[in-house]
């Protein structure tokens, strides 16, 4: 037998043998995943979490097959999915959405953005009331974070505060989509354009979200998102930086690929054509481009084996974001005669949100303790969540970072104080949120006897 016949005889039974192992992988998941059915105050009621079929785990499995085991064949597919999902010209996978965001304010300061490239102690316009790695990439690039107060209930900046935050030195605005519902994009970009600043939009918990009919993500000239389970959709973990400008997708490229120059993907070489052609800085002509660092990087990418996940999600993002509006609906509806003792959440102006989670804000006037609330809620197996770090400036490792405030953080402070939201994601039945309801009935009714 020739070594041709050898090879294709192995090559056509390992294609049988994979065939066979994503079969049993269906039976796999039929025996390990069986559904549960729900059971009130016995079963748990969380907040969020993964949702998925046989789907998931066979391309996961299909993935670890190829033991390629950096990003391939599924990131690329992925990435090329989900822009045109988001609506941007480019999407780069990185290990989260807190390394997205970072590569997003790392690329701000490329010089080869020239004039606009952010620098040490420029500023940059955010709101204290959120998620911690919103503001972070902020202070390791060395920019002075410019914290303004936010509106309730939509949970997301004041804009009527953005004038005023000004000064010569602001460089960019970074802000996030509170929970799913955007802020109000056009006031922003507006005031971006004006004053010739950057925009980033910190879409991790609004995957899907439109502004006036436009998707969230493509207002900025960058936007990010997360892929953490308790996301729109999951690769255990994992995220992306869009954008739609050529420029800034070189300068987002390298800072996640260890800041390197070269551009040629895991496995490939001499993709410009000219590998030892180059002279950069004071190195030797020559030098070969793959070992040029035109910035100080990182290795932020994630493995072909998430990215497998995520394509087999990302073909569920559709329903799960309906569903999430749904299930956001429904407990609107329900909650209505709490209102005395509960702020309900509104979504911004002309916006379609994409919610992550229901927030509610127990009025101070009504005597509620949230924390009485909360025991209870917990102690009915009803996940909840405060809205991340509140007030970020009131955390420990803030105390003494460099920032400015201005105005009051008054609606800030009533969020560290007073709000917290319960879950609306896809797995969670008619029957889990009426549950919800009538348990959040019973421990308003509870704590406000008491």
């Amino acid at each position: 037998m020739s070594s041709v016949s050898s090879e294709n005889d192995s090559a056509n039974r390992a294609v049988a043998l994979r065939r066979q192992i994503l079969d049993l992988v269906v039976e796999y998941h039929a025996a390990a995943f069986p559904a549960v059915s729900f059971q009130p105050g016995k079963t748990s009621v969380p907040v969020s979490g993964r949702v998925f079929d046989h789907d998931e785990v066979v391309h996961l499995v299909d993935s670890s097959l190829d033991f390629w085991l950096t990003t391939g064949r599924f990131a690329a597919r992925f990435e090329r999915a989900f822009a045109e999902f988001m609506g941007t010209r480019y999407c780069l996978l990185v290990n989260s959405g807190s390394s997205a965001n970072l590569v997003a304010v790392s690329a701000l300061t490329s010089p080869k953005l020239g004039d606009r490239q952010l620098r040490p102690g420029d500023e940059v316009i955010t709101v204290a009331a959120g998620f911690p790695t919103t503001v972070n990439p902020i202070l390791q690039n060395q920019l002075v974070p410019v914290f303004v107060d936010v509106d309730v209930p939509t949970y997301n900046v004041n804009v009527n505060r953005l004038q005023q935050a000004l000064s010569e030195k602001t460089r960019a605005v970074v802000l996030a989509h509170a929970l799913g519902n955007p802020f109000n994009l056009q006031y922003v970009k507006q005031f971006c354009d004006q004053h010739g600043l950057w925009l980033i939009e910190d879409c991790c918990d609004a995957a899907g979200a439109t502004f006036q009919g436009k998707k969230v993500g493509t207002w900025g000239d960058v936007s990010t998102c997360s892929f953490y389970p308790a996301h729109h959709i999951t690769m255990g973990e994992g995220g992306a930086v869009m954008t739609s400008d050529p420029k800034l997708k070189v300068a987002l490229e390298s800072f996640r690929d260890w800041g390197r120059d070269c551009w040629c993907n895991p496995g490939q070489d001499n993709t410009c054509g000219k590998r030892y052609g180059w002279q950069l800085g004071t190195l030797p002509d020559g030098y070969d481009h793959k070992y040029i660092y035109s910035h100080i990087g990182y290795n932020l990418k994630l493995t072909d084996m998430q990215a497998a996940v995520g394509v087999a999600q990302l073909a569920k993002l559709p329903a799960f974001i309906e569903a999430r509006r749904r299930n956001y609906q429904r407990l609107h509806e329900g909650l209505q005669s709490l209102r005395p003792w509960y702020l309900l959440p509104e979504a911004t102006a002309e916006s379609d949100p994409s919610w992550f989670g229901f927030p509610l804000a127990v009025r101070p006037e009504s005597g509620l303790l949230r924390s009485s609330v909360l025991q209870k809620l917990n102690a009915a197996g009803i996940g909840t969540r405060l809205l991340f770090g509140g007030n970020l400036l009131r955390q420990p490792a803030y105390r003494d970072v460099p920032h400015r405030v201005v105005g009051s953080l008054a609606n800030t402070d009533f969020v560290t104080d007073h709000v917290f939201w319960i879950g609306v994601y896809p797995r969670l039945t008619d029957e889990m949120l009426d549950f919800m309801i009538e348990q959040l009935r019973l421990a308003t009714e509870s704590a406000n006897a008491a």
